[in-house]
């Protein structure tokens, strides 16, 4: 019979419910916790070597090998009974893919790694939440709820995430269908990287879970100012967040409002920000080009609680009474020998010591 759950476990009801109508397995010496939890996760045992599933899914072994590491998974012995039916299932159809000339192999491979970069991080922070409320039940929780923890859980967060995906999926639809260039991988975007002054040194100073209260309060602030300006996040890394809009005038208010989110907030340092607009590639959910590459040298020169912008954003913004740009001196930059500069800030804001 299985141990009552306790504490935050009995608010879970209905899916402990349902996971202990299914078959969990029960442990013990010959079935250790991570080995339990793993086949949860993946959904089978793992039965088949490496070597067996490329031949298994019609993949010459070369193109099997690229394919894993493509998927950011570290080497593996050819020997090692590490794969399931699953395995051969998704493999068996990036194969039918590629045969049906939908998917290329470089072009597979790329969307290997970008969907890799993504769900990675996903899940380590949906292992890190779960250990966090297991760590916080004063009372413990033994293996086997941890393992019907999981059979319980894992089926919502699977669900969730199909959801999500779905209405970004649908977003993105709408973005190519109103209006494309020639060139389907050239976007005329708005390019914008937020970076939180100071970083390393503030680490130093803060403990381990004030650090991570710290970059929270910056992903969640980040992320509710950039999506409420209509803006996207391509990606965070650390204390920068590197962010798109479609249209200029959303970007600079977006720019302004991220300045505003973090000056009220007393956990966060001051944020420099630079803007460029332009051409942009656009590949696999990352953006590349001149005008990432402008936005990146603005920021770094950029005065902490300041926004500089290029010239196309000033130009842009010449004649919207919501803000005000100020030219300055040129850069010398490695790449570019005169970057022209301009601040902006809220049309009525007091000017802060302009010059980079």
């Amino acid at each position: 019979m299985t141990v009552d759950p306790p504490g935050w476990l009995d608010a879970l009801g209905e899916l402990l419910d349902a996971a202990n109508r299914g078959e969990i397995r029960r442990l013990d010496e010959s079935l250790p916790l991570a080995t339990a939890l793993e086949e949860i996760v993946l959904g089978a045992p793992r039965r088949y070597t490496r070597p067996e599933v490329i031949e298994r899914a019609g993949l010459a072994l070369d193109e099997g090998r690229r394919l894993w590491r493509a998927l950011g998974f570290p080497e593996v012995s050819d020997t090692e009974l590490l794969f399931t039916e699953r395995d051969i299932e998704a493999a068996r159809l990036m194969s039918q893919l590629t045969d049906a000339g939908i998917l290329a192999p470089d072009v597979r491979e790329a969307v290997a790694r970008a969907v890799a970069q993504s769900m990675s991080r996903l899940a380590e922070w949906q292992v890190g939440m779960l250990k966090q409320l297991v760590a916080g039940e004063s009372d413990g929780v033994s293996p086997q709820q941890s393992l019907e923890l999981a059979a319980a859980v894992l089926p919502k967060l699977e669900t969730l995430q199909a959801y999500v995906w779905r209405r970004h999926l649908a977003a993105t639809v709408s973005r190519v269908v109103v209006g494309r260039d020639e060139d389907e991988d050239i976007w005329p975007l708005a390019v914008g990287f937020a970076d939180m002054v100071g970083f390393t040194r503030t680490t130093r100073r803060r403990s381990t879970s004030e650090l991570s209260e710290m970059i929270e309060r910056f992903e969640s602030s980040t992320t509710d100012v950039i999506a409420g300006g209509r803006g996207r996040i391509i990606k965070t890394v650390g204390d920068e967040v590197l962010f798109v809009a479609d249209d200029i005038a959303d970007a600079a208010a977006i720019a302004v409002a991220l300045q505003d989110r973090v000056r009220a907030e007393p956990a966060l340092p001051e944020l420099r920000i630079g803007l460029a607009a332009g051409p942009v590639l656009v590949r696999f959910g990352d953006v590349y080009g001149e005008v990432v590459n402008i936005a990146a040298r603005l920021t770094t020169h950029a005065r902490p609680d300041s926004v500089l912008v290029d010239r196309e954003v000033a130009a842009a913004l010449a004649d919207d009474p919501r803000f005000e740009v100020r030219s300055l001196r040129p850069l010398h930059v490695r790449g570019y020998s005169h970057l022209h500069p301009y601040l902006l800030r809220r049309a009525g804001e007091p000017a802060p010591d302009p010059e980079p």
